[in-house]
């Protein structure tokens, strides 16, 4: 199984991929677990540096923190799997979260507040409270009803001739509330509409590739 893990490093950290070189606070290894649940799955090498090399478990806590991060740093609880690899002498945990389809994860802070985190590429970002209140509204079973106003037609139009928009840009153009402007941005993401990108500096929205004319 060597051969397998070799392939994961060769990958380098990612979307699905993170490496640790060892645990040792759950808050952290909560984040990375809620948001590879919140955005498409992955998995967590533990005992593999930064830059690929093999480091190794250095003992069985290292197992217990992330378990103690799934069950009291997660919320919901966080269910995973995890399979135990040696190389030359030294342990990797290899440890897959699976996507959720159903619930949407938090995770506690140091202040014990609950934040929800999707993963960006080789990061854990945290998402605002658009993309969460789209995915609940997404959750529910009855359909979204939109009245489709000039604010609606002004957001689509200004995306049709711009590459994106900001929250505050929207607000500012159509000259609308903050609970408005979210109202819209919300409906058009629940629609797939439009698409939201996150960078480690920046949130901003974009015309859905498809519904693009």
């Amino acid at each position: 199984m060597s051969g397998h893990i070799f392939d994961l490093i060769r990958e380098g950290e990612n979307e699905y991929l993170d490496f640790k070189h060892s645990i040792t606070d759950s808050r952290k290894i909560a984040r990375s677990l809620v948001a590879f649940a919140n955005t498409n799955g992955g998995k967590l090498l533990v005992g593999v540096r930064d830059n690929g090399g093999i480091s190794g478990v250095k003992s069985d806590e290292e197992y217990y923190m992330v378990e103690a991060a799934a069950h009291l740093y997660c919320n919901p609880e966080m269910t995973f799997s995890t399979e135990t690899h040696n190389i030359k002498g030294k342990t990797v945990l290899e440890i897959t979260i699976p996507k959720s389809f159903q619930n949407t994860y938090y995770a506690r802070d140091k202040d014990n507040k609950w934040k929800v985190y999707i993963r960006v590429k080789d990061q854990n970002l945290l998402a605002n409270r658009v993309l969460i209140k789209a995915w609940k509204q997404k959750q529910k079973k009855k359909g979204t009803f939109v009245r489709y106003t000039d604010k609606e037609k002004l957001l689509l139009d200004y995306l049709s001739d711009n590459h994106y928009i900001t929250f505050s840009k929207f607000r500012k153009i159509a000259r609308i509330s903050p609970f408005k402007a979210e109202r819209i941005l919300i409906n058009m993401l629940v629609l797939n509409l439009i698409d939201i990108v996150f960078t480690e500096n920046l949130t901003y929205y974009t015309l859905k590739q498809e519904s693009a004319v």
